[in-house]
């Protein structure tokens, strides 16, 4: 039986074909704009769609929570109040009451009135979500007990609502947003 294809046939072709698949990936062509979208640009798009919110014309006001870790911010005469809980038991927590102010996504905190005063970050705000900065100032560890700490808090904001805000107490029951806070 004779094969299909000789053996003394395909000698010369393998080296040509191993030349072309060199040449082949070799080739970069100029990518096409429309074809892949810069993040920016499909956010943009996303944002003008109303598919997701704009970050930079979002109110502030409402509650921000994740599991433990729960932030109030309301609006009050000159910037907005905002209250800070952190809450893993009795003796690992944190609550603190503060003023923020924002500048497009970033977030000017400054936390304490008491023994935490002093305690000033900035936070990113994404619509709706708030992330503190992964190290904070030693001032801000002082409105904690035990092992809890502010930094790197990552809350998701579960309401609007200035009234719902600024009823949130801390371990003690003062509350963080309100009036008084």
């Amino acid at each position: 039986m004779t094969p299909l294809l000789g053996t003394r046939g395909c000698e010369g072709a393998w080296p040509a074909l191993a030349a072309l698949v060199l040449l082949a990936g070799c080739h970069r062509g100029a990518p096409d704009p429309a074809a892949s979208p810069t993040p920016q640009g499909l956010e943009a798009a996303a944002i003008q769609a109303g598919v997701i919110a704009d970050p930079a014309s979002t109110d502030l006001t409402g509650v921000y929570a994740t599991e433990n870790d729960r932030i109030c911010i309301v609006p009050s005469a000159k910037a907005y109040r905002i209250g800070v809980f952190v809450d893993y038991d009795e003796t690992q927590n944190c609550g603190v009451s503060g003023v923020v102010t924002r500048d497009g996504d970033t977030l000017h905190v400054t936390l304490g009135t008491g023994a935490g005063a002093g305690c000033s970050l900035d936070a990113r705000f994404e619509g709706d979500r708030i992330v503190f900065p992964p190290r904070v100032p030693d001032r801000c560890q002082q409105a904690c007990r035990g092992r809890a700490s502010i930094a790197a808090l990552d809350v998701t904001r579960l309401s609007e609502s200035a009234a719902e805000a600024a009823t949130l107490r801390d371990t003690r029951g003062r509350l963080l947003c309100g009036d008084g806070g």
